[in-house]
């Protein structure tokens, strides 16, 4: 991989990895509702699960979508459920009392996971393999997927943070009533690419 290259990449991971999408407004929910430390799982999970999906997803994964079209449906209505799910969620979580935590932020395990159901994820993955992989080899493959682990990790916890300043504004139930549902509202208009492709 020649240096100009792997500075196109370096600036591509960190541009899709810190801008909006599914898991950084899942994040910054968790920032506001749990904190930084109860969020830090989610974060890891986020940060391995697509590094490991990278990998995979570059191994030759996506051949499978080739051969079997319906695999494609099957993941992208999988997608679209729990995503729709999880702004459910958000939308519902309900503010903690004094000393007490309400509800649980998401694990390791299940932050790794849902990035197979990310719509965002797959299209990272997909471009990134594609587009700097040009050799196709496991060794650039390799170098994407801990290009990707890198840069990721201060970028969702850029979101996390800012979660978490919020919280201090979020003191009152009405108001984080309201930024629970903009969130989800949020997290439901990031299916747009999904559900009408241009």
């Amino acid at each position: 991989m020649t240096y100009e290259i792997l500075l196109a990449l370096v600036t591509f991971a960190f541009v899709s990895s810190i801008t909006p999408g599914p898991n950084n407004l899942m994040l910054m929910a968790s920032g506001a509702n749990f904190g930084f430390r109860r969020t830090v799982p989610h974060m890891l999970g986020i940060g391995l699960g697509f590094t490991v999906m990278v990998l995979l997803v570059g191994a030759g994964l996506v051949q499978v979508f080739d051969r079997f079209p319906i695999s494609y449906t099957i993941l992208k209505t999988a997608s679209v459920l729990y995503l729709l799910f999880l702004a459910w969620k958000i939308a519902h979580a309900a503010q903690a009392k004094a000393g007490e935590t309400s509800g649980t932020p998401m694990t390791f395990l299940q932050a790794a996971a849902f990035q197979w159901v990310n719509p965002k994820a797959w299209v990272m993955a997909l471009t990134a393999t594609t587009a700097y992989t040009p050799e196709q080899t496991l060794n650039a493959i390799v170098v994407v997927a801990l290009v990707f682990g890198a840069v990721n990790l201060p970028s969702v916890s850029t979101w996390t943070v800012l979660g978490q300043q919020m919280a201090r504004v979020l003191t009152n139930p009405k108001r984080l009533s309201v930024f629970n549902w903009t969130m989800a509202i949020l997290l439901v208009a990031s299916l747009y690419p999904v559900l009408w492709p241009t």
